[in-house]
């Protein structure tokens, strides 16, 4: 499946839940015929539950639902949760479940990591936010930087081509609403959709960022949760900076994982000594995934610059051509780095050398080679586990019987 550069596009840069979840919360609210979401996480918190309570509304009013979760980051989500979508008749699908090893998640790889809202056809929703009270501030100290866009015009057919393409894999889908997305101007935003999927797109994001580091001649703005990218997106970054390019990278200084501040930092050398400046966000978890070249291009999805993004997972990220967005983002991004995020500098980066020069080392090889050693690997064909009402009620029986013998 092919997606071409769209015209006639309106765009809303939509930052942390505080924006992101009054506003699809009211768009559901207002559905009259199809709701299509996909996403990594629905914890059953606050967020999660007010989500469930504007399907079930919808569903109510007749809406065709179709609620897609990934089988890794919502394998712990209530079965009380599924069977009341269930018994409303909203269509839930779990991406590639897995059973549990000593109770410990063993899918890890080849993940469904899209954010994908798309509202009869004439409003979409793509981003990095997942359905959680982490990405509201009143989580705490740990809760999550992150970024989604509204989207009219024609753009939304594609999504909801894309969003629906993922539902072939499912069983039980059938029937699906005659839905027409709306393919009239209403805005002057060029945009492109672009996914990474292992058969078709497996490197279309990739050379997306690739294509605009290359075409920068004035500034580039990276802000990404999980930086550990391939040596072409890495040498490009180099290269950029050589040529007069003010490259600035914001990446996690306090984060959800700390893995990801560690690989990160085995970059910082290489980068540095090239002329990149490395900004640390240490407010709290930085999740977004966002980028500007020059002052028009920019791109807000739920791909992360690192391996797993780049070479396993399902991602889907808008590419966006629009002077108003690239500034109003510029704008944020630059008070980000100047307000909350610890500049690096050579002699920072420098610490520790000694012990991780040999990580360095292989991390550069690791990163050289890694596309052909991942395209070793079988990619399974994408498996959509229906969860029906039958077998929710079957497992909320099956845990009130462990209850009561214990």
């Amino acid at each position: 499946m092919k997606y071409n550069w769209q015209e006639g596009n309106d765009v809303e840069l939509l930052i942390n839940g505080e924006a992101f979840f009054p506003r699809v919360f009211d768009c559901l609210k207002n559905a009259r015929t199809e709701i299509l979401l996909e996403t990594f996480i629905i914890f059953s918190d606050k967020v999660g539950l007010a989500l469930k309570d504007a399907l079930l509304e919808a569903a109510a009013r007749g809406v065709h639902i179709e609620v897609t979760v990934d089988g890794y980051g919502t394998a712990d989500l209530p079965s009380e949760y599924i069977a009341e979508l269930a018994e409303a008749g909203i269509h839930m699908h779990m991406f590639d479940p897995r059973p549990r090893m000593l109770g410990m998640r063993t899918n890890l790889f080849r993940r469904l990591h899209r954010k994908i809202i798309v509202i009869d056809g004439e409003t979409a929703f793509i981003g990095g936010i997942n359905f959680g009270a982490d990405h509201l501030a009143d989580y705490g100290p740990m809760a999550k930087q992150d970024y989604a866009v509204q989207v009219r015009g024609p753009i939304v057919a594609d999504i909801h081509k894309a969003s629906r393409a993922i539902l072939v894999h499912s069983p039980t889908v059938a029937n699906l609403p005659n839905v027409r997305p709306v393919t009239r101007h209403v805005g002057n935003v060029r945009m492109l959709l672009t996914v990474r999927d292992n058969a078709q797109h497996r490197t279309d994001i990739e050379e997306q960022y690739i294509r605009a580091i290359r075409s920068a001649s004035y500034r580039l703005v990276i802000a990404n949760a999980y930086f550990f990218p391939g040596y072409r997106l890495l040498r490009e970054l180099r290269n950029a900076a050589r040529r007069g390019v003010k490259v600035t990278l914001i990446l996690q200084g306090q984060p959800d994982m700390p893995w990801a501040r560690l690989c990160s930092s085995l970059l910082y050398n290489y980068l540095l000594r090239e002329g990149v400046n490395i900004c640390e966000y240490s407010r709290r978890p930085l999740h977004g995934k966002v980028a500007l070249a020059d002052r028009e291009w920019c791109t807000v999805g739920s791909s992360n610059l690192d391996p797993l993004s780049l070479s396993l997972n399902l991602e889907a990220n808008l590419i966006i051509r629009d002077a108003t967005l690239n500034q109003r983002l510029y704008d944020h991004l630059h008070q980000l780095a100047d307000a909350q995020c610890e500049s690096i500098t050579p002699k920072i980066a420098a610490r520790g050398y000694w012990w991780r020069a040999p990580l360095i080392f292989a991390s550069f090889h690791f990163l050289r080679h890694f596309p052909a050693i991942i395209g070793w690997l079988p990619a399974h064909t994408p498996k959509l586990k229906p969860l029906t009402l039958d077998e929710q009620e079957e497992t909320v029986e099956l845990q009130c019987s462990q209850e009561k013998q214990q």
